[in-house]
């Protein structure tokens, strides 16, 4: 694929600098810019690393002091090429070899976007600064958007080449079933989003037919009082979930600790109600070994969920070091 990139490069490049519109003249503002924007690369790389570590999974791809000092070593170096004023064929090789990487790391193509969101806001404010009262500010603004532009677009070329190449590699059946498949994820999700809501309305029926209970004395007080405590612990679960699954929605990961915590609030509500009967003492211990089993599997997942963040954490120290 670097091959081909290469080869069709050699004419593409010229022509992608035409549509962005990249002239001489851009180039020769970027080169002026250069001694006095270099001043701030220190500046930069500390905000662009306290920036990508809010993406929360970062650690995974910095994963150690070395790395991490390699990576930001290679950012220093890309930020001074933007105000190199050279902008030929190698140029436009190494952004590509770039993605490629980015690509075969596994690095969503939003952690890229987002990042030059940072540059773009950083490199302009200095810009801004420095040339206010300058004639020529909006030229120099506009040079700093257009290789930004352009850096962004090579970069993300990779990825779209990567799909592309995954998609046209499928049979026509298989890109059939995966056009289904997608749908049908689609429909399941807004499926089980209706069916949580359900089981949110069916809670506060729950909960008021227990006050009910408890008030026209059809219950023992201490019972009314425990299962009213267990139908808010359900509801409250199923609350949690639906908030969950709106995340899941808008491109989260899919939150198995919430269904686990619901199930977990059910079998309380019946570990209340029974502990009032000695009847029901065996009913009893095995719903408990029941939320135990579900209890540790709970905390399996929200230790690993925290173990993540704590990576995260030491890779920032490593940082500050």
């Amino acid at each position: 694929m670097f091959n081909e990139f290469t080869q069709s490069s050699e004419s593409n490049h010229s022509i992608l600098k035409k549509h962005y519109r990249f002239t001489g003249e851009d180039e020769a503002l970027l080169l002026d810019m250069k001694p006095r924007m270099d001043d701030f690369v220190e500046e930069f790389i500390e905000g662009f690393y306290e920036f990508i570590w809010m993406f929360g999974n970062t650690a995974e791809f910095l994963k150690d002091k070395d790395v991490i000092e390699r990576h930001q070593n290679k950012i220093s170096l890309w930020y001074k090429s933007l105000f190199s004023g050279k902008y030929d064929i190698s140029y436009f090789t190494k952004l590509y070899r770039i993605g490629e990487i980015h690509v075969r790391l596994g690095l969503p193509t939003h952690y890229v976007n987002a990042a030059f969101n940072y540059v773009r806001v950083f490199t302009l404010g200095r810009v801004y600064k420095l040339y206010t009262g300058q004639p020529d500010l909006t030229e120099r603004l506009e040079a700093v958007e257009k290789v930004l532009d352009i850096n962004l677009d090579v970069l993300t070329s990779s990825y779209r080449e990567e799909e592309m190449s995954r998609f046209l590699s499928l049979s026509k059946v298989e890109k059939l079933l995966l056009r289904l498949l997608k749908k049908i994820s689609g429909y399941f999700n807004y499926l089980l989003s209706g069916a949580l809501v359900l089981v949110a309305f069916f809670s506060i029926g729950l909960f008021s037919y227990d006050v009910y209970l408890l008030f026209s004395r059809q219950a023992p007080i201490e019972q009314g009082i425990l299962t009213i405590l267990g139908s808010l612990l359900i509801l409250w679960a199923a609350i949690e979930l639906i908030q969950e699954e709106m995340n899941h929605l808008r491109g989260g990961k899919f939150a198995l600790e919430a269904f686990i915590a619901l199930a977990i609030a059910a079998l309380i509500r019946k570990i209340l109600i029974f502990s009032l009967s000695p009847a029901k003492t065996m009913d009893v211990l095995l719903y408990g070994v029941l939320v135990l089993c579900l209890g540790m599997s709970y905390r399996l997942i929200v230790n690993k969920a925290e173990s993540d963040k704590k990576t995260g954490s030491a890779n920032r120290g490593l940082l500050e070091l």
